[in-house]
């Protein structure tokens, strides 16, 4: 199993408990399912910074899955977006064009929690509604190792990036994110 930080990480297939249950389902349909573990921790410590700090998880390691909005001809477009810590993404320009909006902006978290059946600061590409796309940032992709939501705050899921490739709907965009300046 995967070790990052001072993460417990176990098989998330031996830890449903430990995952929204869409994404428990939706794992359980993978074929790479053993490759992915999942660790509890401190819901209070579930948002990245927090996260990363306590338990000694380098940022570069930690990507965030957000969900964008958008209309075009009064057809709200839904996707999933994700991109690493280190980078914020280019939702404007890169992700509106990619998703044909006019406008787009971050979904409210009212409305994310309830789409996607899952805890606001837990949310995951893994167990999405199977028509939204998610688009991932090429540097997830090749990232060795990934701490991404489990669909709940009380733990997260560590992964070889690449496995992103394989969630439903997945969509490698170049240009998505760019690099965090200090």
């Amino acid at each position: 199993m995967l070790q990052l930080g001072t993460l417990e990480i176990v098989s998330a297939v031996d830890r449903p408990d430990l995952l929204a249950s869409s994404t428990a389902t939706a794992l359980g349909a993978w074929s790479e399912r053993n490759q992915v573990g999942v660790a509890s921790i401190d819901p209070d410590l579930a948002d990245t910074a927090a996260f990363c700090e306590a338990y000694d998880v380098p940022l570069g390691a930690s990507a965030n899955c957000v969900v964008l909005s958008g209309k075009r001809e009064g057809q709200v477009r839904l996707a999933a977006c994700v991109v690493l810590a280190t980078t914020r993404a280019d939702v404007n320009n890169v992700a509106r064009r990619w998703l044909d909006v006019r406008k787009i902006s971050f979904a409210p978290m009212d409305e994310a929690v309830s789409l996607t059946g899952m805890e606001y600061g837990g949310i995951t590409p893994i167990g999405l509604p199977s028509d939204w796309p998610v688009i991932i940032d090429p540097r997830v992709m090749v990232a060795p190792v990934v701490v991404i939501g489990s669909g709940v705050r009380r733990s997260k899921i560590v992964l070889p990036g690449s496995l992103l490739s394989v969630a439903p709907g997945a969509h490698i965009v170049d240009g998505l994110a760019n690099p965090i300046t200090p």
